[in-house]
């Protein structure tokens, strides 16, 4: 039984996000190795039992063939935005003390739906991570101008001496070997070297570690880093991170939401900027427990049949 209680937990995770999936996408996301001929007979013993369901190449939790063509569509879409993601990483890649930009959230798990944002990864020199940060956000106040705010979703950074994520759980292993590395010359390769931990949860998964784009910094932002390399500018950087995690505690603690709905929070220090996980990613790990719940309820009337 252990072979498909492994395929219902893979398709519980994706069940979160309404998101049928391939053998080809259960393997890669498969907590273990086993030979392809005794994944498709677990997962036709599955079927057969009504336990899941194919519908053409994918597989779910559902008989709802409507979550297939939600999922070509999303496919299709992010294909597109993905030509414009791959051209942001190389703008953003040029701002100071910028090491390395990937793409991240769902687009890169080549899904689009109509509000697709675009969301960033972006690693620093270390020490200088808020000056980086506070640079790249002034900026984008004026995309909101043009209503292309959404292109330029830069959430998580982290600097050169915080390469290994800290939470390791499911989400953030699915959010690390997902990720896709654009812009950055070597220190991507480094990240994910620093986070081979995601192993242990996915070993099937075929990372491509090294950058799309090999990058070369503007003189502008050689210049700018040439002048802040001081005490000057570590000052500053120390001084901006004191300015931006004061504004979101406050917003934290105000209840304040996004533009979606969800509630605003930071958690920063001097190595790390990234969204509060006690909000979604906790809320993604509570449902994924109650699915889990859900399939051992599942499992023991799945082996009488």
């Amino acid at each position: 039984m252990k072979l498909e209680k492994d395929i219902l937990k893979v398709l519980a995770y994706f069940d979160i996000f309404h998101y049928p999936v391939t053998v080809k996408e259960i393997r890669s996301f498969f907590p273990s190795a086993p030979g392809e001929a005794y994944l498709l007979a677990a997962l036709e013993r599955l079927s057969l039992a009504k336990a899941i369901y194919r519908q053409d190449e994918f597989y779910s939790l559902h008989d709802d063939y409507s979550v297939v063509l939600q999922r070509r569509n999303d496919n299709q879409r992010a294909e597109i935005l993905l030509k414009t993601a791959y051209k942001i990483s190389s703008f953003l890649f040029q701002f100071p003390y910028v090491r390395g930009i990937g793409i991240s959230g769902s687009l890169s798990k080549n899904v689009a739906d109509e509000n697709a944002d675009i969301d960033f990864f972006v690693i620093t020199k270390s020490n200088r991570l808020w000056i980086a940060r506070t640079l790249m956000h002034i900026f984008k106040k004026f995309t909101f101008l043009v209503r292309k705010e959404h292109w330029f979703c830069m959430n998580y950074y982290i600097d050169e001496d915080a390469l290994q994520i800290s939470d390791k759980n499911i989400y953030t292993a699915i959010e690390v070997v997902t990720l896709v590395p654009v812009c950055g010359n070597g220190v991507l390769k480094n990240f994910f070297d620093a986070n081979n931990w995601t192993r242990a949860y996915f070993p099937n998964f075929e990372l491509y570690t090294d950058s799309k784009k090999k990058s070369k910094s503007s003189i502008l932002k050689k210049s700018i880093e040439f002048l802040l390399n001081n005490s000057l500018g570590e000052r500053l950087d120390n001084y901006l991170m004191g300015v931006t995690s004061r504004r979101w505690n406050k917003k934290e603690l105000n209840g304040k939401l996004n533009i979606k709905g969800g509630r605003m929070g930071l958690r920063t220090n001097k190595h790390f900027s990234k969204p509060n996980p006690a909000f979604f990613q906790q809320r993604v790990l509570l449902l994924y427990q109650d699915k889990l719940n859900e399939v051992d309820r599942l499992l023991p009337s799945y082996a009488v049949n």
